[in-house]
């Protein structure tokens, strides 16, 4: 099966050492976030969990514990944007990113790391020119350390709108010019660009519309294929094959505007004081009441051989 941690927050960043007692023990406790008495129990064993997606903006605090899941599959999305602290307050020096994005690649390998630049906003600053000329900067210091470059622009959740009340959507015509450039970009470097949730409109100029994270990636990554239940992506226009998310909401302290996953920061404040490493939950323990469910849990490898590779 298929374990994912960066749906609702950013777990390496945050949360590395919780992560780490987990994997020790061998087991970590969910809460339903809409209806918390509901528990969802997982096993973290490589018999039973085939792959672990992460997705973060700074993986350096999950470095020390690496050896602690070499013997799971691992698929990373790391984003890296061009934003400052204005955009994104607490998101470490994008120099530093881009080398922790090479170590990453060097340890996992390139097929099980890939580049989000996502979401993109226009604004006074933040312009088209600016952003062409920060992706292909980072487009070139990532040359050779992934294949895959997610795109997507920025969408007005309620969240959004509530924390970032003067951003405002991108228009198609801006969305046409700046996806094809940055797939000109993306190529010379090696990169074939996936837009997240955002149609075909960009297959014309050579993107691969059909999702950013699906079967066939962690199916690259691993080397194996994967016989997996019948499942539908995170929104309807999303083709991703997303399930078993071990986070919480309202946790993420990167404090970026754009999060849909994040209420106001006061709340994430709040929520990350009740934050236990040594706790089965990320936040918080078990309280009384609680109706756990341990999840059946199999390995989803086809184990049949094929010729041919996968």
């Amino acid at each position: 099966m298929i374990i994912n941690t960066g749906q609702r927050t950013d777990i390496p960043a945050f949360y590395a050492k919780w992560f780490a007692n987990r994997i020790k023990e061998g087991f970590v406790c969910v809460r339903n976030p809409y209806n918390p008495k509901q528990v969802s129990k997982y096993r973290l064993d490589p018999s039973v969990v085939d792959v672990i997606g992460f997705c973060t903006k700074n993986p350096a605090p999950m470095f020390p514990y690496m050896d602690l899941i070499k013997d799971f599959g691992q698929y990373w999305f790391m984003t890296l944007t061009s934003y400052g602290k204005d955009i994104e307050p607490n998101v470490p020096n994008k120099h530093k990113l881009i080398e922790d994005f090479k170590t990453l690649s060097d340890i996992v390998g390139v097929d099980s790391i890939g580049w989000r630049y996502d979401p993109i906003l226009l604004s006074d600053k933040y312009t088209k020119e600016y952003h062409l000329q920060a992706f292909r900067q980072i487009a070139e210091s990532l040359k050779g350390y992934t294949k895959t470059a997610v795109i997507s622009f920025i969408d007005l959740y309620p969240k959004v709108k509530k924390n970032f009340p003067e951003a405002r959507e991108v228009s198609k015509e801006d969305r046409l010019f700046l996806g094809k450039e940055i797939i000109k970009i993306a190529t010379e470097c090696g990169m074939t660009v996936k837009p997240c949730a955002e149609g075909d409109e960009l297959s014309e100029f050579g993107a691969d519309c059909s999702g950013c994270m699906k079967v066939s990636d962690y199916e690259k990554a691993i080397g194996k294929r994967l016989i997996v239940p019948k499942k539908k992506g995170a929104r309807a226009e999303c083709a991703c094959y997303l399930s078993c998310d071990i986070g919480a909401y309202n946790t993420c302290m990167h404090l970026c505007r754009y999060c849909y996953a994040n209420s106001e920061p006061s709340v994430i404040y709040a929520q990350n004081k009740l934050h236990d490493p040594n706790s089965p939950f990320l936040i918080g323990n078990y309280m009384e009441g609680d109706i756990i469910h341990e999840v059946p849990q199999k390995s989803w490898i086809d184990n049949q051989e094929r010729i041919g590779g996968l």
